[in-house]
């Protein structure tokens, strides 16, 4: 599920209350609507989203755990066919309400099998999705299986620096551990729940399940946006928030029996920073 910021400073920490932790569908409308304009979400985690899918005109793409459908709608506007999944019904709800009843919109959980064909896609987007998993594993080899050869999974997930200043005294950093804290939505208190886990589990995760690391991205927010958030603007540019992925499946083995390295036209590169 695509979701607001986890900047230390918009968190308490605390315990898991009676009420089921994650449960998007009791925060729905707040969370769309403060996800439509704050900083990190419109101005920062969407632009690199699509800045690392590139062109996507005309492609076959699974937006999997596509929340109120912002970023959809971005994509399906640069010409991608777009498919969405999320297991939140009441974000589902407004996601058709943004893309019309038409939309390919589906109720799935990622830690469940996915409803779609082998390779019945060319890439898959997970936008601050996979964090809710303590497992990565079966979610990733089920996104392997619905893409195609050469398809690509673009990622983004809480920086796994940032999560683990949550805890005092500070974990074990080379552990898969939860963390809970609270978001604040209209004046209500709402519980969540997500997994840190170190850098090289996540690019093993990837690996194992397949994929080819093609770029990892710490991209800057969008200029533009010092302007309207002046004092979050300068925070967000000088520490880690988020970090972002893009894997592929490698092309099937050649005639002469190697395996081909051809990388699609414009598909960015390792780098340790990015600006947009």
């Amino acid at each position: 599920m695509e979701h607001v910021s986890a900047v230390p400073e918009r968190h308490t920490q605390a315990s898991l209350a009676p009420v089921r932790a994650n449960d998007y569908d009791r925060f729905a409308e707040a969370y769309a609507a403060e996800n439509e304009r704050s900083l990190v979400n419109a101005h920062y985690e969407r632009p690199a989203m699509l800045a690392l899918a590139g062109d996507v005109a005309g492609r076959r793409l699974l937006d999997a755990g596509c929340g109120s459908g912002a970023l959809s709608a971005a994509l399906r506007d640069r010409g991608a066919v777009v498919t969405g999944i999320d297991a939140s019904a009441g974000m589902l709800t407004l996601a058709r309400r943004r893309l019309g009843d038409d939309a390919a919109l589906h109720l799935a959980d990622l830690g469940e099998p996915l409803p779609f064909d082998d390779g019945a896609f060319d890439d898959v987007v997970a936008s601050l999705v996979l964090h809710y998993l303590e497992d990565w594993g079966p979610t990733l080899a089920e996104i392997r299986r619905v893409l195609r050869p050469g398809g690509r999974l673009i990622a983004s997930v809480d920086h796994p620096f940032v999560a683990y200043t949550f805890h005092d005294p500070r974990p074990d950093y080379s552990a898969t551990t939860s963390y809970s804290f609270d978001w604040t939505f209209d004046g209500r208190s709402v519980p969540m729940r997500f997994w840190r886990r170190p850098l090289h589990a996540m690019t093993d995760a990837f690996t194992t399940a397949g994929f080819r690391l093609t770029a990892i991205s710490e991209p800057q927010p969008d200029p533009a946006a010092r302007e309207l958030f002046p004092d979050a603007f300068d925070a967000l540019s000088t520490k880690p928030c988020f970090l972002f992925f893009a894997v592929e499946v490698p092309l099937s083995a050649t005639s002469d029996g190697t395996t081909s390295s051809t990388r699609r036209s414009g598909a960015p590169s390792i780098t340790s920073r990015r600006t947009k």
